[in-house]
């Protein structure tokens, strides 16, 4: 669709460069190609090329178009100069081809062919999931869609910390109280809290924490499985939060994995043999300084045992053996060791993975800590988005069972807290507002799914044709409509390409206010005959594109409201 009409804008731009007699135009147009208000598509190649050919923007401008040969059968209608840009116009002709295409059911194919693997959440194993974790996993589902759609084959990794000092304290823990008879995360959490609290006020506790550490790292069997137990139930109970929001992961791969294989000895060996590594305050650190890092790396204690970054460096070194593109996850709080794990890579000519560094998610009820036991659980904010939304849907359609209102007040709250977390970008911080989120009316992710709905009411009313005439399609909204519709693939490769999924959250909403300006201008059953087919097949292309749309962000497309 878009794709195509983008692929032949830029084989006319670099076919007219070469008419010009300039060959400094790059082969690659996408970066010089982007929609606009003043034009289906805007080239600003002319400000590139200026300073190679001496030329005014504006001179280079006129000359391409000048030079742009428009052949027989094009998907481009025109082109026109606009000062320094080039506007370029989609064809009636492949308007109509477009609204025929997407009156299939997925019709949007991917380009892409990479393997890829995500790896997102990976959040400690020592309570449940909290707000601020909400994002990285909505983040990572949402890019592992976007990459799927895009074409590429996708696993996504959900990395256990299943060594360290925080998950010695869970066994500690586990040892010491009983785990109560709750969400098994939730239990986890409260024998955390428990033994923190113990070693606060008994420090020589500390050296029992330790030797946990030593046992687990050197593969004693009971504290394997005292350490599996405790992690598994843990996770257990992550899972079904992680399920509640529409997202799993394919494999769970552990920490432990890659320090008792031998794999973590032999790359800091590697490592050594770089001549940057000694023993500093009784650890084995890492200079990385000629990579501007104030501060070493520290790769290993005095005691022998390793810490996570040590341990990440052979995870990552088996990732890459494995995929075309890494691609983590992670919180701002993670940006210095990201850094340092990628300069490590780079020094074992290892491949780096493409790190989404994310700012933390917020209620105005304030900052989060399990260590301290005051933080608000995922499932705490799910219930309440969940009933306000049971509320929300009982005074809109009081008339429906019980059933229809609760499963509807699932699925409007699991949309909700999606698309308010990926909407934003992902390095800028946000605030969760429920009501905001939650609101039917304003650009949310109800208003998407109520788009879909009203599409679905509209074709249960009358039978889809199988023939129409898509040159009555004239109308302002109309044309916009299926322009936007046609922009799908468009926006899904550029959010694969840069990972940046907030685009496509904002294409759903340009999407579902393009199709409520149709409806609200454009008659459709009560059309007359031919414009009545031709607006249906406008109305079922809409709901195919709103639909998968809604599932590559990871939200129900709801047929009913």
């Amino acid at each position: 669709m878009f794709l195509d009409f983008m692929n032949e804008v830029q084989s006319l731009l670099y076919e007219a460069a070469k008419v010009c007699g300039w060959d400094q135009i790059p082969t690659n147009g996408f970066g010089m190609l982007e929609i606009s208000p003043h034009a289906d598509l805007a080239s600003s190649i002319a400000f590139r090329l200026a300073p190679q050919l001496s030329k005014s923007p504006q001179s280079i401008a006129k000359d391409l178009c000048d030079a742009i040969e428009i052949p027989a059968g094009s998907m481009v209608d025109r082109v026109e100069q606009a000062g320094p840009y080039l506007n370029f116009f989609m064809s009636n002709s492949s308007l109509a081809s477009i609204l025929w295409e997407a009156q299939g059911g997925d019709c949007w194919k991917g380009r892409l062919s990479q393997r890829v693997i995500v790896e997102h959440t990976s959040a400690n194993p020592n309570g449940p999931l909290h707000v601020g974790h909400i994002r990285n996993s909505v983040i990572g589902d949402t890019l592992a869609r976007v990459l799927r759609r895009a074409g590429c084959t996708v696993e996504t990794q959900y990395y256990v910390n299943d060594m360290g000092r925080q998950i010695a304290i869970v066994v500690w823990g586990c040892d010491h109280y009983p785990l109560e008879e709750i969400k098994a995360d939730h239990a986890i959490a409260k024998v955390y809290i428990e033994a923190n609290r113990a070693i606060t006020e008994r420090p020589e506790l500390v050296s029992e924490i330790n030797r946990q550490i030593q046992l687990y790292e050197a593969g004693d069997p009971q504290a394997l499985g005292k350490v599996k137990v405790a992690v598994d139930h843990a996770i257990s109970g992550i899972e079904d939060t992680l399920h509640r929001l529409n997202i799993r992961h394919d494999s769970y791969h552990w920490e432990s994995e890659y320090a008792r294989s031998g794999e973590m000895a032999k790359l800091i060996e590697q490592l050594e043999g770089t001549g940057l590594t000694g023993w500093e305050d009784g650890s084995l650190q890492l200079d990385l300084s000629a990579d501007g890092f104030e501060k070493n790396m520290v790769l290993m204690r005095g005691d022998g045992t390793s810490l996570y970054i040590s341990r990440d460096l052979a995870y990552h070194r088996w990732k890459s053996e494995r995929c075309d593109r890494m691609v983590d996850v992670l919180g701002a709080d993670h940006k210095l060791i990201s850094a340092q794990l990628k300069a490590a890579l780079d020094l074992l000519g290892i491949p780096a993975p493409e790190v989404v560094i994310f700012e933390f998610v917020s209620l105005p009820t304030g900052s989060m800590s399990t260590r301290r036991g005051k933080f608000i659980t995922a499932d705490e904010l799910l219930d309440e988005v969940e009933k306000q939304a049971y509320m929300e849907v009982s005074t809109r359609r009081p008339e429906e069972s019980e059933e229809f209102r609760r499963e509807v007040a699932r699925e409007v709250a699991l949309g909700a807290v999606r698309y308010d977390v990926v909407k934003v970008s992902p390095e800028k911080a946000t605030t969760f507002d429920w009501k905001a989120a939650l609101d039917f009316e304003k650009l949310s992710a109800p208003f998407i799914q109520y788009s879909h709905a009203r599409a679905c009411s509209i074709l249960r009313k009358a039978d889809l044709p199988e023939q129409f005439d898509p040159s009555l399609l004239t109308g302002e909204a109309e044309v916009a409509l299926i322009k936007k519709i046609a922009q799908f693939d468009l926006i899904v490769d550029k959010a694969a390409r840069e990972l940046k999924p907030h685009q496509l959250a904002t294409y759903a909403r340009e999407l579902a206010e393009a199709f409520n300006g149709f409806y609200r201008y454009s008659p459709v059953i009560e059309a007359p005959s031919g414009l009545r087919e031709a607006r249906l097949a406008l109305v079922n292309a809409a709901r195919n594109a709103l639909r998968v749309t809604l599932d590559t962000l990871g939200i129900p497309a709801l047929e009913s409201m």
